[in-house]
């Protein structure tokens, strides 16, 4: 039920014993053994992996969707078109339950246990949530990792099904490993809300050692609000302004917004350019302190213009 109020769908479950009243599913069932399930009468005998059963529903789908409708006499592909105009957006996130159950990540191992096999993931999850489902079936079935960040929902790892004490490992994932030298740490973090707000970038790294050096109070909340605002400011105008505030010792309530905003007004100062300026220049300040050298004008007085003209 969250699954359906989620995408603004409204379940309507059938009567028992009333295939009349689930005839869609029956008809989509009808549908598929028709013309997708291998018999006699399509010629085909078996598909040798899931990957080629998804193949036949694209093509399915696309031959349905591109031909004539009997009723409308139109593709349905161009009546979508119209149809979505009146139809509602879904949810740009989609339900996590979509990714499949929820695991943590332990904070010292990149690994996760699903179905009784183990799969490593990034380094950088570490202490992290992801969500891991299966995908296919039979030799061609894999385990798919996601995990939902600041930039939305990503796969972060794809492996084929392990077997119990054969873990599924991507040496890829242990690059950042490295031996620990005693009074040399790195940061890593403890919870999700962390993952969260170290993913924002080195600025955020930066604002974490300085600000835990100044003893700085309630920092798990000022984190959080710096995560929230990397989601509405942009990850990387907030990172610079973590490095700012760093930088210049400024780990007050209220600090960060106030450089997001400096910065912003520093962004959008309009310059006037001297070419269209109304403003008198200072080429005549030139003459100042250069000795003065007279200039006589000879004018003509009456009686000479007379005579010319006679």
């Amino acid at each position: 039920m969250d699954f359906a109020r989620h995408y603004g769908v409204t379940v309507l479950t059938c009567q028992p014993s009333d295939p009349a009243s689930k005839g869609g599913v029956e008809a989509a069932v009808k549908v598929a053994k028709a013309d997708i399930v291998p018999k006699n009468t399509n010629l085909r005998a078996e598909y040798d992996s899931f990957a080629e059963i998804e193949a036949a529903c694209d093509a399915f789908m696309d031959d349905v969707n591109n031909r004539e409708h009997r009723a409308t006499r139109r593709k349905p592909s161009s009546m979508l078109a119209e149809e979505q105009l009146r139809l509602p957006r879904i949810p740009s996130a989609p339900h996590t339950i979509a990714f499949g159950l929820t695991r943590m990540v332990p904070p010292n191992t990149p690994m996760v246990t699903f179905e009784n096999g183990q799969y490593s993931v990034p380094s950088f999850l570490l202490a992290a949530e992801v969500f891991v489902r299966s995908h296919g079936a039979g030799a061609d079935e894999q385990v798919i990792v996601v995990h939902v960040g600041l930039d939305g929902p990503m796969e972060v790892a794809r492996h084929q099904r392990a077997r119990p004490g054969s873990p599924q490992l991507d040496d890829a994932h242990f690059l950042d490993h490295r031996e620990k030298i005693p009074g040399e740490y790195t940061i890593k973090a403890r919870s999700a809300a962390e993952a969260d707000f170290l993913g924002i970038g080195a600025g955020a790294h930066a604002w974490l050692i300085e600000a835990a050096a100044s003893v700085t109070t309630r920092m798990n909340v000022k984190m959080a609000d710096a995560a929230a605002l990397a989601k509405i400011s942009g990850i990387e105008r907030v990172d610079e302004a973590l490095g700012t505030a760093a930088a210049y010792g400024r780990f007050a309530t209220g600090d960060l917004p106030s450089i997001l905003g400096t910065n912003l007004a520093r962004a959008q100062t309009h310059r006037a350019d001297e070419a269209t300026s109304l403003a008198q220049g200072t080429a005549g300040w030139a003459a100042i302190g250069q000795p003065l050298v007279p200039v006589f004008n000879v004018v003509a007085t009456d009686s000479d213009e007379w005579e010319e003209s006679a």
